[in-house]
């Protein structure tokens, strides 16, 4: 179970109770410790949290025209957000970031998903390979700066960091944030503490930024109050975000650490890295709908998948339009984060089997020729469905349970066309 999971249940709890007393409240604060102590946030912290609901519940004097239960639900999100930390806005401007982080952080990545994250905000970016201890850094770093669209400099093979930045600034003085990608270790140790301060005297970075995995929880504290020591940083990113029931634990961690979070990873995908805001965070932890960032995901991902505004407008269901829809949905990532922002918590293995199902659907449309695609009345042949199975690496079965999944999704589409109401809220995912 994890923290988002626990947290809801401990709500529904209360939300169930005929009255709120002594006895529930401290039923309920059981349940939350166990939540977020599964979830690695510190027991201090926890005690502490649920010591200050319990005599804000049974002490202080309810506002007029509060109920118990939304005024104790309304404290947890304030406390969680103490304890998770302040949010970040960045500085838009012309800098140079250091990234540090030990073994398995997902730090090149990141360096990856940072350039184009101010790429796309109108500063050209550009990626410096001075990873020189791990095999393949500077090929993975190189391909990634392709597919992000930002610039790359490296020396393959050259351990001296010193002449690699050397030429970095010099061949990228054009570049309006550079972001130096740096070796990593299993531990803190001092060889690699020597590597980023000559590093850090031959960059010069504005930024000096430490990438930590959230499976780590409450060690992502200890980590950066190392990394703070030894090179002073000015700020965290937490990774892996997407799927961990420890990220509570590492996000409370670092904030206890008084070093600032900057940016959370949500996944694989060079789009999914967000600014860190305590609130949306805490409020998809207990549920409540992140509209604005569900609609700035789906705009993007239509932009990325190169979907034209009236295609994703279009008055008529049919399987090219479907495909388009199945093309951008893609490029947004796991379900897992668009439930997330929804407020809906589902089953994991229910949302890996959507996702799968979903790939094979775009796979199956693939194999349709341009008539059927926009004529489904013609896959009632048997011969094309057995063609479109073979053509697809899909059995019959899959190709006919897609059919009548799409016709389901065409009767609620038809409706959904007929009620004003409905088409209103809708075009707020509509590109702009």
């Amino acid at each position: 179970m994890d923290l988002g999971e626990g947290l809801r249940k401990a709500i529904a709890r209360l939300t169930g109770a005929t009255i709120i007393d002594a006895k529930t409240i401290r039923e309920f604060n059981k349940e939350l410790q166990r939540a977020l102590i599964s979830a690695d946030v510190n027991v201090e912290l926890v005690l502490s949290l649920t010591q200050k609901l319990e005599d804000a519940a049974l002490k202080e004097k309810l506002p007029p025209g509060v109920s118990a239960k939304d005024y104790i639900t309304n404290m947890l999100y304030e406390q969680l957000i103490e304890l998770m930390g302040e949010s970040f806005a960045p500085v838009m401007k012309p800098k140079r970031i250091l990234l540090l982080g030990l073994y398995g952080s997902g730090k090149t990545t990141t360096a990856a998903k940072l350039a184009r994250y101010y790429q796309e905000r109108g500063l050209s970016s550009a990626l410096i390979a001075c990873d020189v201890s791990r095999p393949a850094a500077y090929e993975q770093l190189e391909t990634l700066a392709k597919q992000a669209g930002v610039g790359f400099f490296g020396i393959k093979d050259e351990t001296d960091v010193r002449k690699i930045i050397k030429g970095a600034l010099a061949a990228l003085k054009d570049k309006k944030v550079l972001i130096c990608d740096t070796s990593g270790r299993n531990a803190l140790e001092k060889e690699l503490i020597d590597q980023l301060k000559v590093v850090a005297n031959e960059f010069k970075p504005d930024e000096k930024t430490l990438v930590i995995n959230a499976d780590t929880g409450q060690v992502a504290g200890k980590q950066a109050r190392e990394f703070d020591g030894a090179v002073k940083l000015t700020g965290v990113i937490v990774t892996k975000l997407d799927g961990s029931g420890k990220g509570g634990g590492a996000l409370s961690a670092v904030s206890a650490a008084k070093v600032g979070i900057e940016f959370i990873g949500t996944g694989e995908k060079l789009n999914a890295l967000e600014l860190y805001d305590s609130k949306k965070f805490v409020g998809r932890l207990l549920g409540m709908p992140d509209l604005e960032s569900l609609v700035a995901n789906v705009q993007q991902a239509i932009k990325e998948a190169n979907v034209k505004p009236e295609e994703m407008q279009s008055e008529e269901l049919n399987y090219s339009t479907f495909y388009t829809q199945l093309k951008a949905m893609g490029k947004m990532g796991p379900l897992s984060s668009m439930m997330a922002s929804l407020g809906v918590s589902a089953p994991k293995e229910a949302l890996e089997q959507s996702e799968t199902k979903l790939k094979k659907y775009k796979s199956i449309i693939d194999s349709m020729t341009s008539q059927e695609r926009e004529d489904g009345s013609l896959l009632g042949n048997a011969a094309r469905i057995k063609r479109i199975a073979r053509g697809s690496g899909s059995t019959e079965k899959e190709v006919k349970e897609m059919i009548a999944d799409f016709n389901k999704m065409k009767k609620l589409f038809g409706m959904m066309k007929n009620d004003r109401n409905v088409r209103k809220q809708f075009s707020k995912f509509m590109p702009k």
